[in-house]
């Protein structure tokens, strides 16, 4: 809520009007000045706005820059993890952001490692796989409780970076990524962080991407050996880990990217190479029923971009281009509508993203051969 001062008391705005030349106009939004910068406190409708960055002092940086980390929500906490700075140097740095966005910094992942995948289930937040030094691929699996305590379940039945995580029912899925050739491996994790092998997907492939959608964790995309190429397949596992394989994309891409809002789980962008090499800035939705729309495009094709869940909104940030990297922010309401609220602060890719306490977080990522730590917010105003 926000409120006006009249006759020394503080008057909430309700109706948000104002007199202008004998006439009231709607007041759409309203802004307050914090430390010399704007900041929204009043709109007349919901709708996603940028809260500042740690270009701008509103939010600590990440602890160390980096790409290709992976992000995940447990408690009170968004928690930022491993990543790389280059080819040869790979961090186990932990970064927790609270709903204050006061970062702390907790125990560090027991190896460091990038293009690794995260999941939340339960009350524990769980980071697994990845790759590291000399080409080495894990199994680790790191968890985090509420109050950010590190244990270390059972490993994944066998190491691989890029792989995807998502939820399904009361498990945690780590499914497909790399070894030496593609993985079908889906390892899940209950509450209590015993694991078990559901069925394998269809297709082995890795650079894929999962989402959350009603009783279902979706897994769609990614590049597949056998096929030799791009690959469209959808696996969809359910709260009792069985799997179904519904309408596939309506485009073969891997580095893609996935949210979930409201009815609705998104893939949104990648890299098509059986299109001819290019970048994509296609949509593709699945309802809860897992019946298959396809929305408006992103505002930009891009791949390996950050994509978050964030009230009612799924938010696509950043990305690679064909020739450049890009800032933009599309965001995709209930109804699929799509909008786009301020850009980022740098163009970047490889970044990730996290909600928090109602904020929507986009850390790390890289352009060229810069490496940025900076940490933009979003929130619903």
């Amino acid at each position: 809520a926000a409120y006006i001062g009249v006759d020394n008391k503080a008057r909430k705005v309700s109706k948000g009007y104002i007199g202008v030349d004998g006439v009231a106009r709607k007041i759409k939004k309203g802004y307050v000045g914090v430390g010399g910068v704007a900041r929204l406190c009043w709109s007349g409708e919901p709708e996603v706005v940028k809260y500042g960055s740690s270009e701008d002092g509103a939010i600590s940086p990440l602890s160390v820059a980096r790409r290709a980390l992976a992000a995940v929500s447990v408690g009170n906490y968004g928690l930022f993890g491993g990543g790389a700075e280059s080819d040869s140097t790979y961090y186990s740095a932990v970064d927790a952001y609270d709903s204050d966005l006061i970062r702390t910094t907790p125990t560090s992942l027991r190896q460091a490692r990038y293009g690794l995948a995260a999941v939340a289930v339960g009350s524990y937040g769980l980071f697994g796989g990845g790759g590291g030094s000399g080409g080495s691929n894990y199994s680790t699996v790191d968890a985090y409780n509420s109050n950010l305590t590190r244990t270390t379940p059972t490993a994944l039945s066998e190491a691989r970076y890029e792989p995807s995580g998502v939820a399904a029912g009361s498990y945690g899925l780590f499914g497909g990524g790399n070894i030496s050739s593609n993985s079908d491996i889906v390892d899940a994790y209950n509450s209590s962080l015993t694991r078990t092998t559901p069925t394998t997907f269809g297709e082995a492939r890795g650079y894929l991407a999962a989402v959350q959608v009603g009783n279902y964790g979706l897994f769609g995309g990614g590049q597949s050996n056998r096929l030799k190429g791009d690959c469209s397949n959808v696996d969809a596992y359910n709260s009792s880990l069985t799997r179904t394989t519904p309408t596939g994309l309506s485009q073969a891409r891997y580095r893609l990217s996935a949210a979930s809002v409201g009815n609705y789980g998104l893939f949104g962008g990648g890299y098509s190479s059986d299109s001819g090499s290019v970048t994509s800035n296609t949509v593709d939705a699945y309802n809860s029923s897992l019946t298959r729309t396809t929305p408006m495009a992103l505002s930009q094709a891009r791949y390996w971009i950050a994509a978050v869940s964030l009230g009612n909104c799924a938010l696509f940030g950043g990305g690679h281009g064909d020739s450049s990297d890009y800032s933009d922010v599309d965001a995709y309401d209930s109804n699929l509508t799509r909008t786009t609220p301020i850009i980022l602060s740098q163009p970047r890719g490889d970044l990730e993203a996290v909600e928090v306490g109602g904020y929507g977080l986009f850390g790390g990522g890289g352009y060229g051969n810069d490496i940025f730590s900076t940490v933009d917010v979003y929130t619903i105003a």
